[in-house]
């Protein structure tokens, strides 16, 4: 199973449907009370968390803080748990973001979130071809070439380029279409609106998920 967060800044129902179309079961989680009774009665059955996104990052900092999702998703990272961001969820991941001003983000993968600063139509806007695919188990069956659906006004960059796993090129800038952190994912594209290729993402995501469920429970039986 895995676990949605709704800190109130997603389009969940898309998300879900995707997953659903990945073969896994999914429960929207929205308040860190609510994570906690779920972690009580099914906490065997979870194996990853997604933390979806549209609009400003500094809205879904605050969001995730009142509503008590922050500790959730840092209680996720240190634990190992796979989880993985998607689009405005991506951005979150990093360090800070300059929309709207300064913001302090999740700092789990390092780096920043910046503005597009290009001669061309800003947000970047349809569906955009990837430039470069690392060999990783998120991306198997995914090639250079292949096409997703992106939508966003501000772009990561990188601290580390060892965290890159895919990337498309938007009016001459490398924008950060896929990274990885240890069991820390995110795609700035939206994977579940990006027809097979997408729908081959959040299934490769699902075989990570259960393969640490995999190993969680060996190391348990170990003990």
């Amino acid at each position: 199973m895995i676990v949605i967060l709704d800190p109130g800044v997603g389009n969940l129902s898309s998300v879900q449907s995707g997953f659903a179309r990945a073969g896994s079961d999914t429960v929207v989680v929205a308040r860190g009370d609510e994570w906690s009774d779920l972690l009580a009665a099914r906490g065997r059955d979870i194996c990853g968390v997604v933390l979806p996104g549209v609009g400003a990052f500094g809205d879904a900092m605050f969001q995730l803080r009142a509503s008590g999702l922050l500790q959730v998703v840092r209680q996720v990272a240190r634990d190992g748990m796979p989880l993985f961001g998607i689009c405005l969820g991506m951005q979150l991941l990093f360090g800070m973001s300059e929309e709207h001003g300064t913001h302090m983000g999740l700092g789990l993968i390092p780096g920043k979130v910046v503005r597009f600063r290009v001669d061309a139509k800003v947000p970047h806007m349809g569906w955009n071809d990837l430039v470069y695919v690392a060999d990783h188990p998120l991306l198997t069956g995914v090639r250079k070439g292949d096409f997703v659906y992106f939508v966003h006004s501000y772009h990561a960059v990188l601290q580390e380029r060892d965290h890159l796993l895919a990337a498309a090129d938007y009016a001459g800038v490398e924008v950060p279409a896929v990274v990885a952190r240890g069991h820390v994912y995110g795609t700035q594209f939206h994977p579940e609106k990006s027809g097979p290729v997408g729908e081959r993402i959040l299934a490769n995501f699902v075989r990570i998920c259960e393969a640490w469920r995999a190993q969680r429970e060996a190391a348990q039986h170990a003990e």
